[in-house]
This record gives structure tokens, sequence and C-alpha cells, in this order.
């Protein structure tokens, strides 16, 4: 069975859907789930989930090859970014060549970049009076939200959305794509 592993910062809907993808099509399984906040809703859903985690600080992840050989234990097919906030460190990197990808709630390469992450996103989005805004799936490089996209799903953006309604929008779309990119991208490995 195929292993996903997946880094986290916040409440982790998008890791849940990946997971309740996965027990339904029984091709992969999330083996680990690995966040780098001790306070995020992310660890309450890996426990209902019965799915291991792990927290990790700046120093494991940058500075010493603590957080590099809990991946390579694990040896995931693949690792997915779904809401993690830190860049991916390069000898993280260079040990999973293609096959560390991330989604962003934007039309890269639009609107990436440190800091646009979530609800600055979809207020960017509405102050530049885009027409239409949406998720992006990608590989991950060592800059932010540079690596080569896989995926894009668009959504229109109306003159009365605002970023929390504008949000609603761009995780239906994740919510209905992700798991399929990721299935997708586990089959041709």
């Amino acid at each position: 069975m195929r292993k996903i592993v997946i880094f986290a910062s916040g409440s982790g809907s998008n890791a849940e859907q990946i997971v309740a993808y996965f027990n339904k099509e029984n091709t992969a399984k999330v083996s680990l789930i690995l966040s780098n906040n001790l306070n995020a809703g992310v660890l309450n859903r890996a426990k209902l989930l019965k799915i291991p985690s792990l927290v990790f600080d700046r120093q494991a992840f940058y500075h010493t090859n603590v957080v590099l050989d809990i991946l390579k234990n694990e040896a995931p097919d693949l690792i997915v970014l779904a809401g993690f906030l830190w860049k991916f460190p390069e000898h993280i990197i260079s040990e999973f060549p293609n096959r560390i990808v991330n989604i962003h709630p934007s039309l890269l390469p639009k609107y990436g970049g440190k800091g646009m992450y979530g609800n600055f996103v979809h207020q960017a989005v509405i102050d530049h009076k885009e027409a239409e805004s949406g998720i992006t799936i990608h590989y991950v490089n060592e800059n932010y939200d540079e690596g080569a996209i896989i995926f894009q799903a668009k959504t229109e953006v109306s003159t009365n959305d605002t970023a929390e309604t504008l949000a609603q929008k761009v995780h239906l779309l994740e919510y209905e794509y992700f798991p399929k990119i990721v299935e997708q991208l586990l089959e041709k490995n």
C-alpha cells in the first residue's frame, strides 16, 4: 500500500479530506501527520482518525536531521503539505525529489510567497478586484510557492465576496481536487 505523510500547521481540514478519500479508495494510506504547531487542530483530527502524529520545532526541521530521519524511516511515496506554513528545507527536498507537493489557495504565480496564506491571500485577491481565484497544487522547491505547477482549478470572485466567502469557495475546490490529484501523483510514482 502506498504511504502518504502529511505536514500541516492549522486545522487540518484538507488532511482529513485526504484521509477520508483514501480510506474509501484503499489505494494508499496516510501513515503519519507532522506539525510544527503544538496547538494545531490537525493533531486532534489525527487522534480521532487514529493516525500517528508528531510535533517538531524549528531546530529539528531546519538545523538537524530529526525530521529528515523520521521521513526516511517512514519512507512515504508522497509528502503532502496541507496548510503547512514553513518553507521546506533543501536537505529534505533533495532527499525526496518530486515527491513533495503543496496546495495554495490562489492561482499561482499570483498571491504566493512568504506570508501569503489563508485569508491574507483571499483579501489580496479581493483588494485587486480579480475576476477569479482558485487553487494551485504544485511541487515544493526551495522557494515559497514557486515549484512546478501540477494542477489548478478556478472559481469566480463576485463583487460582494469577502475573504471569508471566497475562502469557502476555495475550500470546496481543495476538498474536491486535492485528494484526486494526490492519487494521480501516486499512480505516476
